[in-house]
């Protein structure tokens, strides 16, 4: 089956969570979320459980560390061990962040690119190649950061644009990092999100966070969504459509029946914005 028609709302596909998905995957679960990079080269019973799911489920893929906007060579040779992944497992949806993550090794963070015309080329040139070696265009996340980048030439907004335009690549939303940097940076998030390119959005991200007692707010991932980062996503379904979402947890993680619910929620808000026939068949 893989990812091809992909729609509504998902989960991302954690180990943990494969023995309670064994005995049931909840009706509001359209699809997973994987990382390629925890599951490469992966054998035994690991590759076993995740074959099998792949060909009853939708799943996309969501890479952790391309560093496209990294100073180090782009690493062509991961690119070609995720095509034939995706090959493999019949996935048609690739996404990275607009980050950039290591330079002679992996530094195992997502950190801001300068917001520089010279960082949009480099960028941008480094998409292109991973799509041509991919064969299809891929997604580009808006990314959270807590340090605003260096010497800056223009601002988030005016960056994010300017390398999907020039890359000719695809927007991954991700309404929780508009959310986090919205507080720790000081603007305003609905403002943020109606100018980014909605009209090239492929995917939307949506999770929660966790705020530390000075007040920094942090993208953990290990929280339930509160109600403005909802708000958020129900204004970008406004101009974009039911995009497929994927609900991130990646700890502190509840039982599947309470993921279940949040990911309905998600189904909820898609169905605002949908033709019937749409929440029918995510219904069953």
């Amino acid at each position: 089956m893989g990812s091809r028609g992909i729609s509504g709302a998902g989960l991302g596909f954690r180990r943990e969570l494969i023995p309670a998905l064994k005995a049931g995957v909840p009706d509001a679960i359209r699809f997973f979320e994987i990382a390629p990079e925890n599951w490469l080269g992966m054998g035994g019973r690991s590759a076993k459980d995740l074959r099998a799911f792949t060909e009853r489920h939708p799943f996309v893929c969501h890479g952790l560390s391309l560093s496209l906007g990294g100073p180090a060579p782009l690493d062509e040779t991961l690119l070609r061990r995720i095509k034939a992944f995706m090959r493999e497992h019949g996935m048609t949806l690739y996404t990275e962040h607009l980050s950039w993550c290591g330079d002679d090794g992996q530094l195992y963070d997502l950190l801001p690119i300068p917001f520089t015309e010279e960082a949009v080329r480099w960028t941008a040139e480094r998409v292109r190649r991973a799509q041509d070696i991919l064969g299809m265009r891929i997604g580009l996340e808006n990314a959270s950061y807590y340090v605003a980048p260096p010497g800056a030439e223009m601002n988030e907004i005016e960056f994010i644009r300017s390398v999907i335009e020039e890359a000719d690549c695809l927007l991954h939303l991700d309404v929780n990092n508009i959310y986090v940097n919205s507080l720790n940076h000081t603007f305003n998030p609905m403002r943020f999100l109606k100018a980014l390119p909605l009209e090239r959005t492929c995917y939307i991200h949506v999770a929660g966070h966790y705020v530390e007692p000075d007040g920094l707010v942090v993208d953990t991932h290990g929280a339930p969504v509160i109600d403005p980062v909802w708000a958020l996503l129900d204004a970008a379904y406004a101009v974009c459509g039911p995009v497929p979402t994927c609900l991130e947890r990646d700890f502190n993680i509840p039982d599947l029946d309470e993921l279940a619910r949040e990911v309905s929620v998600i189904a909820s808000f898609q169905c605002r914005h949908a033709p019937t026939d749409f929440c029918r068949r995510a219904e069953g």
